[in-house]
């Protein structure tokens, strides 16, 4: 049984099987390679583009997805997350996708081997399919060339649970990485970093704004955002005649993280990664719930 509770946890070969099969998706889409499979989606956190994006990608596929509404469930009752689940895969799901704010609950839950589990984002710590797809954008957008690519991410990196799948998995395939960030938002690393985004864009290929993740913080970090903006905004003016391409994991702030001309100039690659996104999480799937059960 195998499990996606973050991007390390796979190897390369399986990294590049996945983006290989998200391709011939997005090319043709398969038959009903999931047909009489069955997953749960359990999301302790609002979502979007995420769990639209799974649900899609599922049904796509043929599986039939039941969501199970945390707010609604025995988790309220004083029932533990683990006796939930518990109860959840002795109704034989063949996967259940979670999402929630503590960073070791997709790991804990897989260390029980009951169903596979997927991690649809945890606390700061991991948000696995949404690297793959940044992933997958950057790999599609320069024609599988990415070896030494420069990546510049730029935001709350220190709060974002992208960022940390992002850095793990992008290491791992060879890019480059650059940190941006003011320090209340910069991590300890020992990757290249700067408070100054300026100095860094004729260094990079691809830029990725993360927003501001104000609900992980415990006090504002800054009273006002227009003055974060001033220096984090991605803006044309910034951007002018350079070949870089732009990526925000969404959703964003609007002329804070990145100017409404940028999202909709050609530079921008955000709509482009929620279209991703399904076809990368229908290759995760089919990996899980059959490649790796030899079926």
């Amino acid at each position: 049984m195998q499990h996606l509770v973050d991007v390390d946890s796979w190897t390369t070969d399986e990294i590049i099987k996945v983006l290989d099969d998200a391709a011939s998706f997005k090319r043709q889409l398969p038959p009903k390679l999931l047909d009489n499979k069955l997953l749960i989606t359990l999301f302790f956190e609002p979502s979007t583009r995420t769990r639209s994006s799974f649900e899609v990608a599922a049904k796509r596929l043929g599986a039939s997805v039941v969501h199970l509404d945390p707010s609604r469930s025995s988790t309220k009752k004083g029932e533990s997350l683990e006796d939930t689940f518990m109860n959840l895969c002795a109704m034989e799901p063949d996967g259940v996708i979670i999402r929630h704010s503590q960073n070791a609950t997709a790991r804990e839950l897989a260390s029980l081997n009951l169903t596979p589990v997927i991690n649809a984002g945890t606390g700061n710590s991991a948000h696995p399919t949404q690297g793959l797809l940044d992933l997958f954008t950057i790999r599609e957008y320069f024609n599988s060339n990415i070896e030494g690519k420069r990546v510049t991410i730029v935001g709350d990196i220190a709060n974002s649970r992208v960022a940390s799948s992002d850095i793990r998995l992008f290491t791992k395939m060879g890019l480059d990485i650059t940190l941006v960030a003011p320090k209340e938002f910069m991590p300890e690393t020992s990757l290249k970093n700067t408070q100054n985004l300026e100095e860094v864009l004729d260094e990079t290929d691809i830029l990725i704004s993360l927003r501001a993740q104000l609900e992980r913080h415990k006090k504002p970090i800054f009273d006002d955002y227009s003055e974060y903006a001033k220096h984090y905004c991605i803006t044309q003016k910034m951007l002018q005649n350079r070949d870089i391409i732009v990526m925000h994991p969404g959703p964003v702030m609007r002329n804070i993280d990145i100017s409404n001309e940028v999202l909709a100039s050609p530079k921008s690659l955000v709509i482009e990664q929620v279209k991703n996104g399904v076809f990368v999480r229908m290759a995760v799937l089919k990996h899980l719930l059959l490649d790796s059960n030899g079926n």
